[in-house]
């Protein structure tokens, strides 16, 4: 499966955005998510993996306007995909996520170990 190179994707280009561990470890739960419900499919999972990390950073970060710009631009150099479908699939994975973007400690508190243990 491609989830575990998705996933080094997004933490790869959290990382050059200089986007915080508990970002990153916030989109993979919303990423994990969508994959549990099942909604994930080849010609959107890439759209998913960036739709999750830019909503993380927009949730859990005081990102400025241009700080957004500069994160879009790398996720559709990255992913390859066009900002505008980005931008509509972004609605999508969050109603798909009932709009719960406050995540429990106990979701992210994993994957932000795993994290910082990595680097």
């Amino acid at each position: 499966s491609l989830i575990p190179s998705l996933k080094r994707e997004m933490r790869n280009l959290s990382e050059e955005c200089s986007l915080e561990p508990v970002t990153v470890s916030m989109a993979y739960v919303y990423f994990e998510k969508l994959v549990l419900q099942g909604k994930l499919n080849k010609q959107n999972r890439k759209l998913c993996a960036g739709a999750c990390v830019l909503l993380a950073a927009k949730i859990s970060s005081d990102l400025r306007k241009h700080e957004v710009k500069h994160l879009i631009d790398k996720l559709e150099e990255r992913f390859r995909f066009n900002r505008r479908d980005l931008i509509g699939f972004e609605f999508t994975v969050l109603v798909a996520l009932e709009l719960a973007l406050y995540l429990p400690e106990n979701q992210v508190l994993p994957h932000y170990r795993r994290l910082t243990q990595q680097s």
